[in-house]
């Protein structure tokens, strides 16, 4: 059958999930998207886009699309050539933790809403992300004055799964590098530069470890834009002798070598609704430390939470310091990470998304319309 994917944020989790979905399912998939910026100009206007780039949407068995962008708006603009809908929820506007400086515009929130009850299937990223968004939904709703529609909290609950992002990872089989005791382990930082990843704690852990003396390499990987938090570059300055790659490489080959590379990898995010670049990190044989929280416990197998989850800073330098110093004792446990991973991988998730996709082609077309009383 033959989809269409609208992505008004064409960059990270977003592209990769796109491309990766695109690249792998049984079906056409067409892909229309915009750039990754002004991500609150993509919910107010990429649906006035999106519709003057569509020739023929009766051509679609169904169209694919993230939750950055108004779907209420989009069907409007559509009307009855509008085919079955499924909207995919890499993150949400009512538990998005706010920049330095900014306050929140509840109106975001309620595009969230708006979209999810025009939507005739949703999916979540994570089962975290899912009970988070159901959990903040009547919160925001009572802060309506009055009249608070208090219903779409189960109408939306009836069209939600939630299925994990597929992965794309080398085609080398899992598992760490055998670690050359001759040189210092190399910490992996693959995160997106910015503040929601919390790289100050990042790095106020690395500066403890620094000063007691222990050694170590640091790859500082991950997506960057424009504006960046001041502490990479301060990082810079003081790491300058530890750090042996600094910034987003060009390719997609040359960062699985940078990650097979890695012994360790450090998690320190206050949002994460899945963690696309630790798995891969994990995959690649990189020891994970991450917050005993966000989807991180869902993600790490449990067996391993006692060993792979913090629960403080302290706790995080307490471990780290052990690591480094005792490397070669996790060789067995950084390789059966690194194959649990493989559960995330596109081939073996890439049928489940077919089976949504082939649920969401038989809705008939007369019914696109929210059923709501």
């Amino acid at each position: 059958m033959r989809f269409l994917f609208l992505e008004p944020f064409f960059g990270g989790s977003h592209r990769y999930f796109a491309e990766g979905l695109q690249r792998f399912s049984r079906h056409e998939i067409d892909l229309i998207h915009l750039p990754a910026r002004f991500w609150k100009w993509r919910m107010r206007g990429a649906a006035l886009y999106f519709i003057r780039q569509i020739s023929d949407l009766k051509a679609y068995d169904g169209l694919i699309a993230s939750s950055m962008m108004s779907l209420s708006d989009f069907k409007a603009l559509a009307g009855s050539n509008c085919p079955p809908v499924l909207t995919y929820f890499h993150e949400n506007q009512l538990s998005y933790p706010l920049s330095p400086g900014e306050s929140m515009d509840l109106q975001y929130g309620f595009t969230d809403i708006t979209t999810a009850l025009n939507a005739d299937r949703i999916l979540f990223n994570s089962e975290t992300h899912y009970q988070t968004f159901f959990a903040m939904l009547p919160d925001l709703i009572r802060k309506m004055p009055e009249f608070r529609p208090l219903w779409v909290v189960d109408k939306i609950r009836a069209r939600s799964g939630v299925l994990h992002p597929g992965c794309e990872f080398s085609t080398e089989a899992p598992g760490p590098a055998l670690f050359d005791g001759n040189r210092p382990p190399l910490i992996v930082w693959n995160h997106r530069w910015e503040f929601d990843k919390d790289p100050d704690a990042f790095f106020y852990a690395l500066g403890r470890i620094a000063d007691e003396g222990l050694d170590f390499r640091l790859a500082l990987l991950g997506e960057q834009f424009s504006r960046q938090p001041a502490a990479f570059a301060e990082a810079r300055r003081r790491y300058s002798k530890q750090i042996v790659q600094y910034g987003h490489v060009p390719s997609r080959k040359i960062y699985h070598q940078w990650l097979s590379k890695g012994d360790i990898v450090v998690s320190t995010a206050l949002q994460e609704n899945f963690g696309i670049s630790v798995v891969e990190a994990i995959r690649s044989g990189c020891l994970p430390l991450l917050p005993d929280r966000l989807s991180y416990p869902e993600i790490i197998p449990g067996k391993f939470h006692a060993d792979v989850l913090y629960r403080n800073a302290t706790d995080l330098i307490d471990r780290l310091r052990y690591r480094i110093a005792h490397l070669s004792e996790f060789a067995g446990m950084r390789k059966e990470l690194a194959m649990a991973m493989d559960r995330f991988s596109w081939p073996n998730t890439i049928d489940q998304y077919d089976e949504a996709l082939d649920d969401l082609a038989y809705i008939r077309r007369d019914q696109t319309t929210p059923n709501i009383p």
